[in-house]
């Protein structure tokens, strides 16, 4: 690799005029490009964006060092050239990076590497220098094998070059070009700013908004319109407009941006049935998102970037109808009416109550169907009758909303009947917007865009430009990755005209203005948080509150809560119990102070007792994982080694917690489970525990249900803990020794074994959830015991306004500790109503009753909560009839019931 100059041998009167139309609108542009008159066809696609050097001082080397084609993957196909072996010389210069390790991506041609971990910054010897890549390709013939295609992929920042030169066998230049080069006719039009007299209004707050969004639209030329639509949204200098990045992340925390408060993984937090501490939640997830957003714009000029963003891309309210599925860990669980009344208040929190201003972004996903397979995401195609669709995947998603007027919405990766989501009009236009009167943004899914062409994907059209016009027209506004980038083409070819880019673009910088970030600070109340507002003492209690509430005792004969007095050895063994890592599950921030469970029991075993630690075992010996999922609970040594060491402590000690299960390893994005009993390395430990006849208390670590069988029929005592983020090492001994009475309730049916499971890419609801499963489950959607108990009586029903019901009843608390527990009422429809679920949660609340104490709880439930959808009518309806109300502990332990005739 070399440093060298490389100039183009294009027309310099062509130079000359892409020059001066550059130097008006010196903005970043990402439609696909092309350079047909550089001695051979020559065309940029991909995830790109063409960008040109502020004014500034001058750069050293040629003027082409000025312009440059970036971004995370693309492709730089060159046509026409004769079959034979070539050099080709990549040049670059380093105007960004400020460090070795900024910018390293690797260049191919084919299945030759050209460059591999190439870092700009080293091999230029510093900033604001230039480094050439130079290789040699053997090239076919066009007809044979295609064009000659070098292919940029990024693995740390963006891949990037200002020349490429093509030279023959005798040394000859036969291509050389410029990023400066590339641009058609009428590319070039799209570059040319429209001439607008009037002053510009967009910055006054004093004008409504939608004026405001029209004059900024209005200003710009198409193709910077369409590098809008784009995650990567890159400032436009001339229009004063910042660059922005819509793509952030806060799922359960502000997450890839340094230290955060971490709160437990989202199912795992809705056991704990409480959608005020969500609402508590998300207000932190706000604050400590403005905090870094803040942090950041004030260094960069107001500028945005990647995980800086305050357009979070969460809640995940997908209902998690197959416990195989990676991500459900993600979601509120497997309940529509669940799910709704969590996400509705973490919005709420999110977005805060400001007249003015949101206070950051939620983001409702993955709109609609979407829960699996996730190998196959990109390409599948979920079949779903209608009942099915309107009554289990779109309520949660209609309610967030119709009640929390959620920012944003995400289209998934799937098609449903045939459609791929994001270029379903009927969902997005006709549902999302006609019926539910949704106003903000549409984003799909990452590369979602690509896979309505892709020829592996849906195959659902044939071109890209065919893809993006469809999407947009469609609803999909804005687009995560590059495939918009085709939409300048796409109206050259008369797939899609400007003003329906327009309408894509209001609503897309609709999130900004909302955000307040086009207004000056001392009007925005958020401006005032710093990074000093992060990670306070405030947000470590709820995130420790809501860990205490989401543990979930699934069996206790008596051996819980822990007696410290009689203990003398306790024996924590499991690849859980010192894991930090297992804690944050995934789609996950940093914390500061994080305690794991041993450390957790440790703390609060003090000196009464000794406590010692085994790994015992590896969570399983399967290699694969899932991406982005490192874990700091990988032992090094054998399966046999660690089983010796694990029993030689258990013979020594009076109880024995065993801390286990799986972690996002083994389930995540791109990842699901093939099965849910526990992996059988564990299996083995777990039965060898018990063979030595002390007391066996499992802790199982998840984001998914697990097949426990066994261990219900011969341990003692079984906690399900999930990854119950920061504190949750803390909450979980708190339980294990009665610090803490442990209230939480499953938000999913725990299941006694895969074969009880249907056809994962069966999407009929057919004997899946508590809803329509017809067998017997291992622990009910809803169960979750106590160290005290509780009894129900006297339910009764009136009607209240809207069509909803009041319900009362009273719960005693008739143990001898305080304690909390959560009143689940569950509606059955009358007979007549087909297809009919077994039940369905339509209300529930905790309360906290001291030992002894009586109170007479109310509980409304909603007429959302009764409606079904009526095929015929094509719409929502109360069946009339006979409806069997039905309260308890859980769904599958109902002791007051009552017939309501509606």
């Amino acid at each position: 690799m070399k440093s060298s100059a490389v100039l183009p041998t294009c027309t310099r009167s062509l130079r000359l005029l892409l020059a001066g139309l550059f130097l008006a609108a010196t903005a970043a542009f990402a439609a696909d490009e092309a350079c047909t008159t550089c001695g051979g066809k020559v065309t940029v696609t991909g995830d790109f964006t063409h960008r040109k050097e502020p004014p500034g001082p001058p750069m050293p080397g040629p003027a082409a060092y000025r312009e440059d084609i970036n971004g995370p993957q693309f492709t730089v196909a060159i046509a026409n050239l004769p079959a034979g072996r070539y050099t080709v010389e990549i040049a670059a210069s380093e105007t960004q990076a400020n460090a070795a390790g900024e910018r390293v991506f690797d260049v191919t041609a084919g299945d030759q590497v050209l460059a591999k971990d190439f870092d700009l910054f080293v091999a230029a010897g510093g900033r604001r220098k230039a480094a050439t890549v130079t290789g040699t390709v053997e090239k076919s013939d066009d007809a044979l094998r295609g064009p000659l295609r070098l292919v940029f992929t990024a693995t740390k920042g963006h891949a990037k070059f200002n020349t490429v030169t093509i030279k023959d066998e005798a040394g000859a230049e036969v291509v050389a070009f410029a990023a400066s080069d590339l641009a058609d006719a009428f590319s070039r039009a799209a570059m040319v700013p429209p001439e607008v007299k009037e002053p510009a209004i967009w910055r006054d707050p004093a004008q409504p908004l939608r004026a405001r969004a029209d004059d900024l639209i209005r200003r710009m030329a198409l193709a910077e319109k369409v590098s809008q639509l784009k995650n990567a949204a890159p400032g436009i200098p001339r229009l004063g407009l910042p660059a922005y990045d819509y793509w952030n992340e806060a799922l359960h925390g502000v997450a890839n941006n340094g230290a955060a408060t971490v709160f437990p993984q989202a199912v795992g937090a809705a056991s704990s049935w409480n959608p005020e501490l969500f609402r508590q939640e998300g207000r932190v997830i706000g604050i400590e998102g403005r905090a870094k957003f803040n942090d950041y714009a004030n260094l960069h000029q107001g500028d945005s970037r990647w995980w800086a963003g305050l357009t979070f891309w969460t809640p995940n309210v997908n209902i998690f109808r197959d416990p195989r599925w990676g991500r459900g860990q993600e979601t509120y669980g497997e309940d529509p009416f669940l799910t709704a009344e969590i996400g509705i208040q973490f919005v709420k929190g999110i977005q805060g109550d400001d007249p003015n201003y949101m206070l950051a972004m939620a983001c409702a996903k993955h709109f609609a169907v979407h829960s699996g397979p996730e190998p196959s995401r990109h390409r599948f195609n979920a079949v779903v009758n209608e009942r099915d669709l309107y009554d289990t995947y779109l309520p949660q998603f209609e309610r967030l909303v119709r009640e929390a007027q959620v920012g944003g919405v995400m289209s998934a990766y799937n098609a449903i009947n045939g459609v791929p989501v994001s270029a379903d009009a009927a969902l997005l236009t006709g549902v999302l917007r006609q019926r539910w009167g949704f106003t903000g943004y549409v984003v799909s899914d990452c590369d979602a865009i690509r896979d309505i062409y892709g020829e592996k994907q849906h195959a659902y059209v044939k071109t890209a430009e065919e893809a993006a016009a469809l999407a947009v027209k469609a609803g999909t506004n804005l687009c995560c990755g590059g495939d918009y980038n085709a939409l300048v083409r796409a109206v050259q070819q008369g797939l899609i005209t400007e003003k329906e880019i327009d309408v894509a673009l209001y609503h897309t910088l609709w999130t900004r203005f909302r955000l307040g970030l086009f207004d000056p600070p001392e009007l925005v109340p958020f401006s005032k948080y710093t990074l000093l507002d992060n990670e306070l003492p405030a947000h470590d209690e709820v995130a420790l509150e809501l860990a205490r509430q989401s543990i979930v005792l699934l069996k206790n004969t008596g051996v819980l809560p822990l007696d410290r007095a009689k203990l003398k050895q306790l024996a924590v063994i499991g690849p859980n119990a010192a894991s930090k890592s297992m804690l944050e599950g995934n789609y996950h921030g940093t914390p500061t102070r994080a305690v794991s469970i041993l450390d957790g029991i440790r703390a609060v075993a003090s000196k009464d007792f000794k406590v010692t630690h085994a790994v015992g075992s590896p969570i399983t010996s399967k290699t694969a994982t899932a991406p982005w999922s490192g874990q700091d609970n990988t032992p090094t040594r054998s399966v046999a080694e660690l089983k010796a060491e694990a029993l030689e402590q258990a013979a020594q000690a009076d109880v024995i917690v065993y801390v286990g299960g799986i972690t996002a390893a083994q389930e995540g994005e791109s990842f699901d489970r093939d099965a849910i009993e526990l992996p059988p390395e564990q299996e083995d430990l777990i039965r060898a525990l018990h063979a030595t006849g002390k007391p066996v208390v499992l802790v199982n670590c998840s984001g998914s249900a697990m097949a426990l069988t066994w261990q219900d029929e011969n341990l003692p005592a079984i906690v399900q803990a999930w990854y119950p983020g920061q504190s949750g090492g803390r909450a979980v001994a708190e339980v294990l020794f009665g610090l803490v009475n442990p209230s939480g309730h499953l938000p999913v049916t725990f299941y006694r074994s895969t074969a009880d499971l249907p056809d994962f890419s069966d999407y009929s609801m057919k004997n899946r959830t508590y809803r329509y499963f017809t067998g017997k489950p291992l622990y009910a959607f809803g169960h979750g015991l106590s160290y005290t108990t509780f009894s129900y009586a006297n339910l009764r029903v009136t009607p209240a306004a809207e069509g909803a019901l009041t319900v009362t009843l009273d719960v005693t608390n008739t143990g001898t500790r305080d304690g909390a527990d959560v009143v689940q009422l569950y509606a059955t429809p009358p007979a007549a109503s087909a297809p009919q679920e077994i039940r369905a949660l339509c209300g529930f609340t905790r309360v906290q009753l001291k030992a002894g104490e009586k109170r007479t709880v109310t509980v409304t439930v909603p007429a959302i909560a009764l409606r079904r959808w009526d095929v015929a009518a094509k719409d929502y309806a109360v069946p009339a009839g006979d409806w069997t109300l039905a309260a308890g502990a859980s769904s599958a332990d109902l002791t007051q019931t009552i017939t309501v005739k509606l």
